[in-house]
């Protein structure tokens, strides 16, 4: 099987929506300097512009829980002030944690700024990979009691938290 990545399908999206040609990006440090998305959206259209700023406060904000939260209010106006004076109207959430907070970040950006999750459009490229080759499961998926099984790598307390505050309920390990 080929290879899905976040950033491709993200960027294709975004340079789908844009009207203006201005798209925003936010992200980690790291993803920011690596030029990645912005490689990825001029190959789809050399004529947008791209803008992007780096958010390493955000991650630790949502591990903590800081979803809905002055802090975040306002850690999200000092990121994004400065894309919202350049009138990009899309904005990838360049980082998997960054969908999280997307009620806050589409309340500071702005109505006007659409915003482009790369965890729903690589899922959604996934499923039409999968569709096409004929190997997407359409059995139910028997996992439980509840339907839900959830892997995680780090510190069980913080997910627990973080899948009550997604899930609206408590769901144990």
């Amino acid at each position: 099987l080929p290879v899905v990545g976040v950033i491709s399908p993200a960027s294709e999206k975004a340079a789908r929506l844009t009207k203006n040609k201005k798209v925003g990006v936010i992200a980690t440090a790291t993803a920011v300097k690596s030029g990645a998305y912005e490689k990825f959206i001029k190959e789809q259209n050399s004529e947008i512009e791209i803008f992007s700023a780096a958010c390493p406060l955000f991650v630790p904000l949502i591990e903590e829980g800081l979803w809905v939260d002055p802090v975040t209010d306002e850690i999200a106006k000092r990121y994004l002030n400065e894309l919202i004076d350049l009138d990009i109207d899309t904005l990838i959430l360049g980082c998997t944690h960054y969908p999280l907070i997307r009620s806050t970040l589409g309340r500071i950006i702005g109505e006007n700024v659409t915003l482009v999750n790369p965890a729903y459009e690589t899922a959604r490229e996934l499923k039409e990979l999968l569709e096409k080759r004929n190997l997407l499961n359409d059995k139910p998926i028997l996992l439980g009691e509840d339907g839900h099984r959830f892997f995680v790598s780090d510190d069980e307390i913080d997910d627990v938290l973080i899948l009550r505050d997604i899930q609206g309920q408590y769901w144990p390990f």
